[in-house]
């Protein structure tokens, strides 16, 4: 048997309204199924699901990367470069808080990818990146 080629990723989630706001409004990522308990969201094509678990939300380790502290725990999704700059840029018109500035990192080197990393309401840490070219996803 095949699998699809998707993701599912489970997260805590101190509030579900916030987390419907951020994900659906800001994000504008389509909720699926939910409970009063956890809720579905369609992230870009792969299923997430935030589950109310305030005592597990939060990001808390850190690890130097090409001179950015980026968060250990932390998911997102790698987009189409215009879609990363049209991302970044509604994050800025609503005054995102980042915890690492959209900006282009590892320039001239193996694996130059755009990338920004921000909070949800949680506290749980996202990175969005761009390629200009994909064979660099896992170029070594």
């Amino acid at each position: 048997m095949s699998a699809i080629p998707l993701f599912h990723l489970a997260f805590p989630v101190n509030d579900l309204a916030q987390a419907r706001r951020f994900y659906g409004g800001l994000l504008g990522c389509p909720e699926g199924r939910s409970s009063d308990a956890w809720i579905d969201f369609d992230f870009y094509g792969h299923q997430v699901v935030a589950h109310l678990a305030p005592q597990e939300c939060g990001h808390r380790a850190t690890s130097a990367v090409d001179g950015d502290e980026v968060p250990v725990r932390h998911f997102g999704a790698i987009l189409p470069m215009p879609e990363w700059e049209a991302l970044a840029d509604r994050l800025r018109a609503a005054d995102t808080q980042f915890v690492i500035e959209p900006h282009v990192r590892f320039k001239g080197q193996v694996g130059e990818q755009a990338t920004m990393f921000f909070l949800d309401p949680s506290g749980n840490a996202l990175e969005f990146k761009a390629f200009g070219d994909l064979s660099q996803v896992f170029a070594k």
